[in-house]
């Protein structure tokens, strides 16, 4: 028999402490939202909001160029 697995809803952590600009310059908070290669993760799996994805792609791709956080390792 199968048991049904509880999932708790997924939020976005930027929205509930109400933060008005992502920083790029904030390598720790950022290295949350990519993989220890170097991707960066999607909504499906992280839970942010759409605004807050495009801002946080961007951040990341602000630290890459100024090499704060590392492109795709092979």
């Amino acid at each position: 028999m199968q048991q049904k697995r509880f999932q708790r809803k997924k939020f976005c952590r930027f929205c509930a402490d109400k933060v008005s600009f992502i920083d790029y310059k904030d390598s720790k908070t950022l290295r949350n939202y990519m993989t220890e290669r170097g991707k960066m993760l999607s909504r499906k799996m992280t839970g942010t909001c759409s605004v807050h994805q495009r801002e946080l792609t961007v951040a990341i791709k602000r630290a890459r160029n100024i090499a704060l956080l590392p492109y795709m390792e092979r």
